[in-house]
């Protein structure tokens, strides 16, 4: 394993021959250093896949150069015969070379039953057929995210699974919502606690057995007494609470925007918090993500500063496939995609006298930038606020770029609907958001917030509830 922290392999009792489709390989570019001792096999036509996509201006791209070079830095100088009988794999962590790495050529099939070469998947599982015809006593599994290929793999006789190496939880219910909410008061549940007041700010130590449920900094405690705190102190033994008010939550103001519930007004905390690097909201459609980032963009930009530039993204399959194609340039590309942004803009202003004045007003003074996630990935952006929407339908891989790419002074504001996933090889348990949810809950300069409730309208409501 290259690294143990960022991986979980996959275990057999024996050694298993895993062919790879390129989807994998795409979701995760350094997935063949994630099957331990096991052999791992990449079908020809999933490199000549790969160098089709590997310049072209979908966001995936890059994740293609990057697999073709690992696939290039294991393979090294060796021989045709050494390929074909397997170059051992060879990790960064300076451990001895584990499993193996071949490539799988197209044969002339031999009594071997076959489905029609109309298209790559079927050219796939004829090659791993008259594999398995060749090596019968072999083990071998097809890894592909792609439903139906694995549906027609079986059909032919042909072991196959997803590939769940960076999916973290079995049920996105068990992500954590950024708060745990207790029934009725939540004192009646603690024996001993210190409470200290100082400038102002109302603190509570108690012992961390008093809490049972998993802990990390700037989680939230509710309860339905209107009590409201959230974590600023935790060790080994002991957790500190700032007692917050309900009420100051509520009147808090981002843009002249006011949080309509409590959830709204948890995720407005973290939003509007220096001290907070990386803001994580799901929630379904109409909950108030965007507005929210924005509001909260715009006020820390033009009124406290704090931020020299806005810089919003937004990851669907469309921009990835059309925005090439669009004319003008990256901005005026992007504005069909980025919709969201500028209808939020005219809801913020809506009771001005010149909704579309202001809006033109902020846009001029607010340095707000839209940009392609092929524009953010290898930048490094200081000192910058940036929002990306519909992160669901980011890999992993995909959302771990684009977050390290905040440098000194930034702050990142993810927005997601774990429900709306546009993408055909993610799940919600696979999904980047999910990831990035359960990876970096432990992180003490983070937060993330699951919002309720879906205030855009009584219709909104009911569609979501009932469609």
């Amino acid at each position: 394993m290259g690294n143990a922290l960022e991986t979980r392999p996959i275990n057999s009792s024996k050694t298993t021959t895993y062919i790879l489709d390129s989807n994998v390989l795409i979701h995760d570019p350094n997935s063949i250093l994630n099957f331990e001792e096991h052999q791992v096999v990449i079908p020809i036509t999933v490199l000549e896949e790969l160098d089709k996509l590997k310049n072209g201006k979908q966001t995936i791209a890059a994740d293609c150069r990057q697999a073709i070079r690992l696939i290039d830095h294991i393979l090294g100088s060796a021989s045709p015969a050494e390929i074909e009988e397997g170059v051992p794999i060879a990790r960064g962590d300076k451990s001895p070379p584990n499993g193996r790495l071949s490539i799988l050529m197209n044969h002339a099939l031999d009594n071997v039953t076959t489905l029609p070469t109309s298209n790559n998947d079927n050219r796939i599982i004829n090659d791993i057929l008259q594999y398995q015809r060749d090596n019968p006593n072999q083990p071998v599994t097809l890894v592909t995210k792609d439903i139906n290929m694995r549906l027609k793999a079986r059909g032919c006789g042909i072991s196959t699974e997803d590939y769940h190496n960076d999916q973290l939880v079995s049920d996105i219910g068990l992500l954590t919502k950024g708060y745990i909410h207790y029934p009725g008061n939540f004192w009646d549940r603690v024996t001993q606690v210190k409470t200290c007041q100082q400038e102002g700010v109302t603190t509570h130590n108690l012992s961390k057995d008093e809490i049972k449920e998993d802990l990390y900094l700037n989680k939230f405690l509710i309860d339905d007494q209107g009590f409201i705190a959230k974590v600023i102190g935790l060790t080994e033994t002991e957790v500190q609470l700032q007692h917050l008010s309900t009420d100051s939550l509520m009147n808090q103001e981002a843009w002249g925007l006011h949080p309509l519930d409590i959830y709204q007004a948890m995720a407005l905390n973290l939003l509007l918090d220096p001290d907070v690097h990386l803001v994580n909201l799901n929630g379904a459609a109409g909950s108030g993500k965007t507005i929210l980032a924005l509001a909260a963009a715009i006020e820390m930009t033009l009124a406290s500063k704090q931020y020299r530039r806005i810089i919003a993204t937004r990851s669907t399959r469309g921009l990835d496939e059309d925005i090439g194609y669009l004319p003008g340039t990256e901005a005026e590309k992007m504005e069909p995609w980025l919709g969201a942004i500028t209808d939020n803009l005219e809801a913020l202003h809506s009771d001005d006298e010149s909704t579309n004045g202001s809006v033109d007003y902020i846009l001029k003074q607010v340095p707000l930038h839209f940009k392609s996630l092929n524009y953010i990935r290898g930048r490094s952006f200081q000192h910058s606020l940036i929002i990306i929407d519909e992160c669901q339908n980011l890999t992993p891989h995909q959302i771990k770029t684009i977050i390290t790419r905040a440098g000194v002074g930034s702050k990142v504001i993810c927005l997601g609907n774990l429900a709306q996933i546009d993408t055909p090889y993610l799940a919600p348990t696979s999904s980047g958001l999910t990831y990035m949810t359960e990876r970096l809950k432990n992180f003490p300069n983070g937060g993330s917030i699951q919002l309720k409730g879906v205030p855009r309208s009584p219709l909104a409501a009911y569609a979501e509830a009932h469609l």
